[in-house]
């Protein structure tokens, strides 16, 4: 859907972007990670073509970016931009006309869209007149009234509360299942992994890390399990084939985390321990996207 290829974005003397390149594969939903500074905000506008990069180029469908894109792209900023001041209904109505829909088209979606989201009698109503979280929900309106082919959300879920937030993401996943390429920028990393098939981690203005969350999260697998069981402690012994990392007892019930070291199979752990007790929950911790955010950026960053 979108090739982004060796782009980079200098701001006087800061290097927003160095030399990144980004596949972002059509019919998915992309996560565009990292933290404050990381350059993804720099990218987005590149690509919304809100600025240019000073090297490297954009490809949309297999067409150099251009100004006809526009109308198949539809963005969600970080910082909300309705004018605070003009009725909800009539600025819906401009801002679809904007991206291409005729005045008869732009009716029609709107009052799909708000009965759909249940804001029907907020048609006459100012923005300023909302709380921040309403205000949000007649932004992603604004944003994919004209159906666009590429969704770019920048902290989508931002001033939602949690009733909301679950509406939005239902929304941006029907969404998805009805052809959109989804680009997702945000800081909750448990989204990620809810909603995302591949990501991009930036740091310091570089690509350090994407691919496809599952593999990613696969290939940061350090031999971490946890177990429940039944019966007398396991003491932690010179003769255990593994490390224990924490234990506790609930109810009767032992808890334990344990690493494998290389070389070791989980069969191994097994055959040492079920004779001594009765094992009631196994089950590997991979690690979470948020764990392995915080490991590459720690890594990098004291490099």
């Amino acid at each position: 859907m979108i090739s982004i290829r060796n782009i980079v974005k200098q701001y006087a003397n800061h290097k927003a972007l160095d030399n990144v390149s980004i596949e972002v594969e059509k019919g998915t939903v992309f996560g565009l990670l990292g933290p404050n500074g990381a350059g993804k905000t720099s990218l987005i506008r590149i690509i919304n073509q809100i600025t240019a990069p000073d090297s490297g180029e954009i490809l949309l469908d297999g067409q150099k970016l251009n100004k006809n894109h526009i109308e198949q792209i539809g963005y969600l900023p970080e910082e909300r931009g309705l004018y605070k001041k003009m009725e909800i209904g009539e600025q819906i109505l401009y801002l679809a006309q904007l991206k291409g829909l005729s005045m008869a088209e732009a009716k029609t979606r709107a009052r799909y869209w708000f009965k759909k989201l249940e804001i029907q009698d907020w048609w006459n109503k100012k923005i300023e007149e909302l709380s921040k979280g309403m205000q949000q929900k007649a932004q992603f309106v604004a944003t994919v009234i004209h159906n666009p082919d590429l969704l770019i959300l920048d902290e989508p879920f931002s001033g939602f509360d949690p009733v909301n937030a679950e509406i939005i993401k239902n929304e941006i996943l029907e969404l998805n299942r009805n052809g959109a390429t989804v680009i997702f920028s945000t800081h909750r990393m448990e989204s990620v992994e809810e909603l995302c098939h591949s990501i991009a981690l930036l740091n310091k203005s570089k690509k350090i890390l994407d691919g496809k969350v599952k593999n990613i999260r696969n290939a940061y697998r350090n031999g971490t399990y946890n177990i429940e069981y039944e019966g007398n402690k396991i003491n932690a012994d010179g003769r255990l084939p593994f490390k224990i990392l924490s234990e506790s007892n609930v109810d009767g019930t032992h808890q334990m985390t344990i690493n494998i070291g290389d070389g070791t199979w989980v069969n191994d752990v097994l055959q040492y321990i079920l004779p001594l007790v009765n094992i009631t929950k196994l089950e590997e911790k991979i690690p979470t996207m948020h764990e392995i955010f915080i490991q590459k950026v720690s890594k990098e960053d004291a490099q």
